[in-house]
């Protein structure tokens, strides 16, 4: 019989996780594993009631974080699980009973139908206009998906559910190097996705929150900053990029001009130090910022088709401006390669180095 396998990190959890769990078993989920993430010692007996009814419990020495259970909970499930022909994929639920066992079974029954040679992540998306949302749940998750959707172009409503879905089981393996040992790794997972191309749905579930969402073990300060950083992290490597670029272009312009007077030296110049600053922006690019597998050959015609392009649109527009509006030239390039720059980091993003592109 096809099923999916069930991943529950737990800290600190109260004997609802078991009741909980008995009541996943009586709709058929079999195969359950439990990362117990250092709970204190009086809930050893709950973790033992939970082995005895046949989950495999899994203890961290001391509290990891969700993301290194999560990461230890997907090598556990490949190394057990992936060559079983009748385990389809892998379903992640926290344990302070948000998500419902009506909704698991929805996700599982997706899983089923979803072809195997599709790689699919699943996502149990929260409504956050309800009255009832605690007020930095809802501010916290819109304000993540608003930042998600403009930075990697795709709109995620609950980017920190911990209802996922994952199948077929291999596509686990993309996920498993990924940095983040807490809640950020669930972003890490989302960008990770976006860059593989692996599909992308969300499901709504019903919204739980359980006396106010005071059982959580989210850390709203240290936590989102953490969040943040994985965020924007794409994007300030290629900012660094630019601007490491933009000094290494004036550099060798300074150096080459100094030594050839002249006009025909500062054209000799320009188009030097151009070429060098371009090919280091291109390589930190393909390396560092986007972290692309594609062929070189390909990536580096793309890249330099779209510098040409770049700069034939910032001319004419820069151009349009001044004849349209009475401001200087200055400003107007500024305002103009400005925006042109958020434009190139989505084309190079999404085409350039993307890996479905190469």
């Amino acid at each position: 019989m096809e099923q999916s396998v069930i991943l529950i990190p737990a800290l600190n959890p109260d004997d609802k996780l078991r009741l909980y769990v008995q009541e996943l078993m009586q709709e058929g989920f079999s195969h359950i594993i439990i990362i117990n993430d250092g709970s204190k010692e009086e809930c050893n007996s709950i973790f033992e009631a939970l082995q005895d009814m046949g989950c495999i419990v899994i203890k961290h020495a001391i509290n990891y974080g969700k993301g290194r259970a999560l990461k230890n909970g997907f090598n556990l499930f490949l190394n057990q699980y992936e060559q079983n022909p009748d385990i389809k994929g892998i379903i992640t639920v926290d344990s302070d009973g948000q998500h419902l066992v009506k909704d698991v079974l929805r996700m599982d029954e997706i899983i089923k139908n979803t072809s195997p040679d599709e790689d699919l992540l699943l996502l149990g998306t929260r409504n956050f206009d309800g009255t009832h949302v605690p007020l930095k749940s809802s501010f916290g998750n819109k304000m993540t998906s608003f930042l998600f959707a403009l930075l990697y172009g795709k709109k995620i409503h609950d980017t920190q559910t911990g209802l996922r879905g994952f199948t077929p089981p291999h596509v686990l393996r993309k996920f498993l190097t990924l940095k983040g040992e807490r809640f950020e790794y669930e972003t890490s997972m989302l960008i990770q996705a976006v860059r593989k191309k692996i599909r992308i749905e969300e499901l709504p579930i019903e919204t739980v929150y359980v006396n106010n969402n005071s059982e959580t073990h989210f850390r709203p300060l240290q936590d989102s900053v953490i969040i943040y950083r994985i965020l924007f992290g794409e994007f300030f490597r290629y900012l660094f990029s630019a601007l490491s670029a933009s000094a290494i272009d004036l550099l060798l312009f300074y150096l080459l001009a100094k030594q050839m007077p002249g006009t025909i030296g500062i054209w000799i110049a320009t188009a030097c130090a151009r070429l060098v600053s371009s090919f280091y922006n291109y390589s930190v690019n393909r390396k560092v910022v986007f972290e692309s597998q594609g062929n070189m050959k390909q990536t580096i015609w793309r890249y330099y088709g779209l510098c040409i392009i770049q700069a034939i649109c910032s001319a004419a527009l820069v151009s349009g401006f001044f004849l349209l509006l009475p401001l200087p030239k200055t400003l107007c390039k500024a305002i103009v390669d400005t925006v042109l720059f958020f434009i190139s980091y989505q084309i190079q993003r999404c085409f350039v180095f993307s890996e479905k592109s190469a």
